[in-house]
């Protein structure tokens, strides 16, 4: 676990996302996990980014049993632009897929991971969170076939302002064969997107700097110090998972994490005795940010 504090369904919805992202990311890329690129893997993936988020309702882990569209949101069936398979054609639309999963790492790396991730749009295996399912699947990709170090990339924030491009291009494949066009737009998208990362990479590393030397200043700065880092790996922290990272008591930790929240670098965000959040709001910040 990457918390021991489970955000409440009442706590901000973009911690929450944040928080499920993260697990998901985590969980896919253990590197001693059971299972390969599958399936199965994708629907437990899907299960940790839609519990309790918007989609939450549509049976986290689940494919689908009903008939679902892709359009504007205010879209019906007859007026959607692409139209997946219908529920008793799934199974064998998903055994294809997987079955192209696992061939496609015999052509060229980008080109099988825009297509495989065309594939995965077409079928749109869960009723929601079809789209969080299929750019994590692309960036778990790029790291099992060693294209990225790390789950770098934000796909999301430079296909959210191009929505139209994208299911046109999607929907252009499967009417017209134009694997040309989508192709070259997907790897612009994962070109844009790497330049973004290398700008947030940045970012981060001034931000971490420039936090250093605050801690610096405080009397007894090297726990707090050491806090400062892990806040880079992941930005929400709890006591209890100070007291991990420092390896010190409960108070002890407490007493840091009160450094920091004095200094401006944590903001508490639930506050109850036995649950108390801490946020890094300048990282999240830093994370998210896009220049698109």
């Amino acid at each position: 676990m990457l918390f021991e504090v489970e955000p409440n369904r009442g706590d901000d919805s973009d911690v929450r996302e944040v928080y499920n992202y993260l697990r998901a990311v985590d969980h896919v890329m253990n590197p001693n996990r059971a299972l390969p690129v599958s399936l199965r893997l994708l629907r437990e993936a899907h299960d940790i980014l839609l519990s309790g988020v918007r989609g939450g309702y549509a049976t986290p882990g689940e494919f689908r049993r009903t008939q679902n569209w892709i359009g504007s949101p205010r879209a019906v069936i007859e007026s959607a632009t692409i139209v997946p398979p219908p529920p008793e054609l799934l199974w064998e639309s998903l055994d294809a897929f997987e079955k192209f999963l696992h061939a496609a790492a015999e052509l060229p790396p980008w080109l099988a991971i825009g297509a495989i991730h065309y594939q995965f749009e077409a079928v749109h295996p869960f009723i929601d969170g079809n789209g969080r399912v299929g750019r994590l699947l692309v960036v778990l990709l790029l790291v099992e076939w060693g294209l990225l170090p790390a789950p770098l990339l934000d796909l999301s924030a430079y296909l959210e302002p191009r929505r139209d491009r994208y299911y046109d291009g999607l929907l252009k494949v499967s009417t017209q064969g134009d694997w040309t066009g989508w192709l070259l737009f997907f790897l612009e998208v994962v070109e844009e997107q790497a330049r973004d990362a290398l700008q947030r990479a940045r970012s981060l590393q001034d931000l971490c700097e420039r936090m250093r030397r605050q801690v610096s200043a405080v009397r007894s700065s090297g726990s707090a110090a050491k806090l400062v880092d892990a806040l880079f790996d992941i930005p929400v922290i709890t006591i209890s998972r100070a007291q991990l990272v420092l390896d010190m008591t409960h108070r002890a930790a407490s007493l840091n994490i009160a450094k920091l929240v004095d200094l401006g670098i944590l903001t508490e965000i639930h506050h109850e005795r036995r649950r108390r959040l801490f946020i890094a709001s300048e990282v999240m910040a830093a994370v998210e940010r896009s220049d698109q």
